[in-house]
C-alpha cells in the first residue's frame, strides 16, 4: 500500500461567542448539523452585512454576516445553535477564515513516521509541520489533519497516546470523519508545557491503519500567573543618620509563567509612602531588582519614627498583572541629640575634712532613644577642681551626674 501523508492545518479559537439561531422548518428534515465544526473560508477581511459565507448544514441553511465584522486576526469564531422540534439544543462552532490568511503558507508534503523540526503557529493553515503551540486559553483550540488518500477513498481519523487513550484522558478528541483535532479544556502550561500523541488514518474497509504521525503540542505561556511577593509584609531598620543611596532592604516578587517571557519579567514600583513629604520621597526603589534605598537627607526618628510604603511589581515588564506589598521601615535611633543639664549652675555645702560626701546631684535630658546608648550619660569634671577634691559619677538612672568630696579638706563653696 502507498504511504499516506498527512497534511497538519490549524487555527485558534478565541473567547469570544456570537449565537445565531437555525431551527427545524420542515418535520421530515433531520436536525443537526453536517460536520463537528464548520469552517467558511472569504476572500476579504471586512465584511457588510449579507455577505454569504456558505451552506453547509444537513439541510440546505446558508449562514450569512448579520452586522458589519473585520477579520482582524484572519478569523473569527462564534457558535450556531439549532432547535429541533422537541427543543433539543444542538450546536456546532464555525471559524469565518480570511483565505489569503489561510494560504500564507505554501502548502508542503509530509511522508512516513518521523517528527519535523520546524515549528509553526495555529493559524498557519494547510502546512505540513506536526508541532503545534496552543495558547493556555478557556475555549476549544481545532486543527486538522489530512490524508492524501482523503479525495479518492473514504479515511477514518483517531488519535492515540497521551493526553488521548492515555492519561490525561480526553483531553484532545480528534473528529473520526473530518480529521479536526480538538482540545476539549484548558492547557495550562504550568502544569505541563508539551504533549506528545500519534495521528492515524485508516481506509475504509481494511482494517490495517496507515502509518501514524506524531503530533507534538507545545503550550504557549498567557499571562495567566499574577506576580507573588515573597512575603506581605517586609520589616527593616534603618538608621537615622543614613546617607543618600544607602540600601535598605531588596524585595522579591515571582512569577510562575515561562522564565525568560516577558509575562514573566518583574518590574517594581512604589505606589505610596507614608509619611509622604512635599519635599519628595524619602525611599526609592529599583524598577529591577527591587532594591529599596534612602533618597533624602532628613531621617528623624524623633519626629517620624516609622515609614510605611506600599510597593507594587507588575508582570509583563511593569505593564501587566500586580500584587501590592507592605514595606515598614522603622527608624533606628543615631546619637544626633547632646544631652542637656535641667541647670545652668548648682550650689552646694559641705562639711571639711568628709571624704565621700554627697555634694550636689545633677540631672540632664536627652532627645534620642530612652535607654538606647545614645541616651545613657556619662559625666566628668573637665575644669575648676585642679587639686582632685571632687570626683562624679553616674548615677543609676543613667542621667543623673552625683558629685561628692574625694579628699579631706576646708569646706568649700561651689
Amino acid at each position: 500500500m502507498a504511504p499516506t501523508w498527512f497534511m497538519a492545518v490549524g487555527f485558534l479559537l478565541i473567547v469570544f461567542q456570537a449565537s445565531a439561531s437555525e431551527t427545524t422548518e420542515e418535520a421530515n428534515c433531520v436536525p443537526g448539523f453536517k460536520s463537528d465544526v464548520l469552517i467558511f473560508r472569504v476572500t476579504r477581511k471586512h465584511l457588510g452585512p449579507g455577505t454569504r459565507l456558505g451552506r453547509d448544514l444537513r439541510n440546505h441553511k446558508r449562514a450569512w454576516v448579520k452586522r458589519m465584522v473585520t477579520l482582524l486576526e484572519g478569523h473569527q469564531d462564534f457558535f450556531i445553535h439549532s432547535w429541533n422540534l422537541h427543543g433539543q439544543k444542538m450546536t456546532v462552532p464555525v471559524t469565518v477564515v480570511h483565505y489569503r490568511h489561510l494560504h500564507g503558507q505554501n502548502d508542503g508534503h509530509h511522508h512516513g513516521h518521523h517528527q519535523q523540526n520546524v515549528e509553526h503557529h495555529l493559524g498557519e493553515h494547510r502546512h505540513h509541520n506536526n508541532q503545534h503551540h496552543l495558547n493556555e486559553v478557556d475555549s476549544a483550540n481545532v486543527t486538522e489533519i489530512l490524508s492524501s488518500e482523503d479525495k479518492v477513498k473514504t479515511i477514518y481519523y483517531s488519535i492515540t497516546g497521551p493526553g488521548a487513550d492515555e492519561p490525561p484522558y480526553g483531553l484532545f478528541t480528534m473528529d473520526r470523519i473530518t480529521g479536526y483535532l480538538y482540545v476539549t479544556e484548558s492547557l495550562d502550561r504550568e502544569k505541563q508545557d508539551r504533549y506528545t500523541f500519534q495521528a492515524h488514518a485508516a481506509v475504509e474497509g481494511s482494517r490495517n491503519a496507515e502509518e501514524p504521525m506524531d503530533i507534538i503540542v507545545n503550550v504557549i505561556d498567557q499571562n495567566d500567573n499574577k506576580p507573588a511577593f515573597v512575603q506581605d509584609t517586609f520589616l527593616v531598620e534603618v538608621p537615622e543618620s543614613s546617607p543618600t543611596g544607602f540600601e535598605v532592604i531588596t524585595v522579591l516578587a515571582t512569577d510562575m509563567d515561562e522564565p525568560g517571557n516577558s509575562n514573566s519579567i518583574v518590574r517594581y514600583s512604589i505606589l505610596s509612602l507614608d509619611p509622604d513629604f512635599p519635599s519628595g520621597p524619602v525611599f526609592a526603589i529599583n524598577p529591577i531588582t527591587g532594591a529599596i534605598r534612602v533618597n533624602a537627607h532628613g531621617l528623624d526618628r524623633e519626629k517620624h519614627p516609622k515609614h510605611i510604603l506600599v510597593i507594587e511589581a507588575a508582570d509583563m515588564d511593569g505593564e501587566g498583572l500586580t500584587v501590592t506589598a507592605r514595606v515598614i521601615i522603622t527608624v533606628s535611633d543615631s546619637n544626633d541629640n547632646p544631652p542637656a543639664f535641667t541647670q545652668s549652675t548648682y550650689e552646694a555645702t559641705v562639711p571639711e575634712n568628709r571624704v565621700g560626701a554627697l555634694v550636689v546631684t545633677m540631672v540632664v535630658t536627652d532627645r534620642d532613644e530612652p535607654h538606647s546608648p545614645a541616651w545613657n550619660a556619662k559625666f566628668k569634671i573637665v575644669d575648676g577642681d585642679p587639686g582632685g577634691l571632687f570626683t562624679v559619677t553616674t548615677g543609676s538612672k543613667q542621667q543623673e551626674g552625683i558629685i561628692t568630696t574625694a579628699k579631706k579638706r576646708a569646706s568649700c563653696l561651689i
